[in-house]
């Protein structure tokens, strides 16, 4: 049995420059943690006894006999681009501490969560990069899903860290190396609330996407990313150089009201109006996570003034955050393996209790 452990990120800044409608030609840059919430994934080689030779465990269980019919596109994807599962079976089991859908990166997370269970079935020793690219591989060029790099590489590296991503894809990821007292304040001023609904990030990517695509000397989303991505060593330069906490939460603000800008539907009005109950009871500042349209928001705000914002948002749910500084990793490996002919033994004697 494998189980790793993959936490989930928050992005502070340059959300959208990771796109590749947009780092193909400007380049992009990121600022983001990752936090002590995790998604929890389990994979082994089923044992030769049931009547069925695979499981996949999500929000559905499945027990196929082929691996091309396992109905997870990211598990059915993996499985099919590495080689794994034709002649032996497997066991893939996922646990979430948050929910999907929600803001935080969880299909990235689960992406690299899984390759680095496959690859340990294997015997293979992965790097940290290497689980990134191929998490970004398996999304947005095998599965063809719309959306950024950023999640990926947060998912895999873990920490609070400064990303760069060059016009070809390739990235560079920079630890910021604070003192302890730096980064408790940093997390001290950190309130992650749920907003109760979660949606689809691809959609609203597609639409952001064909927005930077869009001719015109007034493209608001063009415009506007322009603005975020300088934000970025702003605010890094906030964190490493010692300035007042609260020029980070004012930077906050400044961002998610360009963000805004970046599509339709990115902040509904209960949203709007969330999030200026937060602001009219201490918060200095706060974004959407994710792509827009609803999920987890984070709220930037000094901890005296923490207790009113939580009676103030007191109809949505709460969660204590931390920050996480490991990324992906392997937390059990009991390997047990079966040699692939009892497979091959267990399926004529099906075939001959089928017929």
């Amino acid at each position: 049995m494998i189980i790793t452990q993959t936490p989930y990120r928050i992005s502070f800044f340059g959300g959208g420059t990771d796109l590749p409608a947009w780092f193909n030609e400007h380049g992009g840059a990121v600022l983001s943690c990752t936090i002590n919430h995790y998604s929890w994934l389990t994979c082994r080689y089923l044992p030769p006894f049931f009547d069925h030779k695979h499981r996949v465990a999500w929000s559905k269980l499945e027990r196929p006999n082929h691996i091309e019919e396992i109905e997870h596109p990211a598990v059915r994807g993996a499985l099919e681009w590495l080689n794994i599962g034709k002649d032996k079976g497997i066991d893939i089991s996922v646990l979430s501490d948050l929910p999907a859908r929600a803001g935080l990166g969880s299909s990235s997370t689960f992406g690299v969560g899984l390759l680095n269970a496959l690859y340990t079935l294997q015997g293979k020793a992965v790097d940290k990069k290497k689980l990134a690219q191929d998490a970004i591989y398996l999304e947005r060029t095998l599965l063809a899903e719309a959306g950024g790099i950023q999640d990926q590489i947060a998912a895999a590296f873990g920490g609070l860290n400064h990303v760069t991503i060059q016009q070809d894809g390739d990235f560079t990821v920079s630890p910021l190396i604070l003192p302890v007292e730096r980064r408790k304040e940093l997390q001290d001023h950190m309130m992650l609330f749920f907003s109760g609904t979660s949606r689809s990030a691809a959609t609203m990517e597609v639409e952001k996407e064909k927005n930077l695509k869009s001719s015109g000397k007034e493209n608001k989303t063009k415009t506007n990313l322009h603005e975020m991505a300088k934000l970025v060593d702003v605010a890094k330069d906030i964190l490493t150089y010692g300035k007042d906490i609260t020029e980070f939460g004012e930077l906050l603000h400044e961002t998610w009201q360009l963000k805004r800008g970046l599509a339709a539907g990115v902040s509904p009005t209960y949203i709007d109006d969330m999030y200026e109950t937060a602001r009219k009871a201490g918060a200095i500042g706060g974004k959407l996570l994710g792509a827009g349209g609803g999920g987890f928001f984070l709220v930037f705000a000094k901890p005296e003034q923490q207790a009113q914002i939580r009676e103030a948002l007191s109809d949505l749910i709460y969660v204590p955050i931390e920050l996480e500084y490991q990324g992906t990793r392997i937390v059990m490996h009991d390997h047990k393996d079966y040699d692939a002919k009892v497979y091959a033994d267990r399926d004529i004697i099906h075939q001959k209790k089928a017929s």
